[in-house]
């Protein structure tokens, strides 16, 4: 539902008007749950005054997996999920506790569910599950082929100083599963990670990355390449950590159904915290 104010007043009673016969309480819900934008932007109470001339618009309430992973789309061969950080996409040797692919299993039981691409267990944003073993290899082979685009978003250290550009080198994973480059080509595998620089400060850059190659770790090994760690990211040189978490989202995936052959393309906001952090925020 999609509304424009027509005056300067209270949010809730434009809600009124959009849904006149909701009580207050399940439109203050509706907020709560982050349904209701103002101009694009997800309010946070029902007490926000809405201007004059504001779009005002109330998505579909959002389907939640065990332990609070938001849904973002799903049909009978796929899932789309916005993956919180410190959630393991999936159980390796070396990472134990709660992943995506289990919480996806036990929420889809006794229907399969089959892993496609990983996040790294402190990035968030979306991912893409299959539901059949059909589905699973298209999609794999829409990575393999890099015929699917992927763009993230980083807090880095520093200023950088050029707008744009591409990153570009060989990288290999040592036995204690840090990724380090590498001149030989042999040894390692090309990794190639285009980056935009969206604002600059003294103490942070916030950047826009998009993947030509999904390396393991790869954005994280470029940008310490580069000087400029990820926020965050002590496993790669970082020396601060103000929000407490790495600073990459994957906030978009885009690639071309496997069956239906439509355009797909699936967001997830950029976390409030990068903008405030890069002084964006509003």
């Amino acid at each position: 539902m999609d509304f424009k104010a027509t005056q300067d007043e209270n949010i809730l009673n434009i809600l009124l008007k959009i849904s006149p016969n909701s009580s207050k309480n399940t439109l203050r819900s509706w907020i709560k749950e982050g349904r209701v934008e103002v101009d694009g932007v997800p309010i946070k109470n029902s007490s926000v005054q809405v201007l004059k001339g504001q779009s005002i618009s109330v998505g579909q309430k959002k389907k939640i997996v065990r332990s609070g992973v938001p849904i973002l789309y799903e049909d009978s061969d796929l899932v789309i999920i916005d993956k919180p950080s410190g959630l393991l996409s999936v159980a390796a040797a070396y990472e134990k506790g709660e992943t995506a692919f289990a919480l996806l299993k036990a929420h889809y039981y006794p229907k399969k569910v089959y892993v496609v691409h990983r996040l790294d267990q402190d990035t968030s944003g979306v991912m893409v599950f299959a539901l059949s073993q059909e589905a699973c290899n298209q999609l794999k082979s829409l990575f393999e082929i890099h015929d699917i685009e992927r763009a993230y978003t980083a807090v880095v250290e520093g200023a950088i100083q050029v707008e744009k550009g591409m990153w570009k080198s060989y990288q290999f994973e040592d036995k204690q599963y840090v990724v380090h480059e590498t001149e030989d080509s042999e040894k390692g595998k090309l990794a190639i990670t285009h980056f935009k620089k969206i604002k600059s400060s003294k103490k942070c850059s916030l950047l826009e990355l998009k993947l030509e190659t999904g390396r393991k770790n790869q954005i994280r090994v470029h940008c310490q390449s580069a000087g400029h760690p990820v926020v965050g990211d002590k496993k790669y040189g970082a020396q601060t950590n103000p929000l407490k978490r790495l600073c990459l989202h994957a906030h978009l995936l885009a690639f071309k159904h496997p069956f239906s052959k439509k355009e797909c393309r699936f967001e997830s906001k950029i976390p409030e915290k990068f903008l405030t952090l890069c002084g964006l925020a509003q």
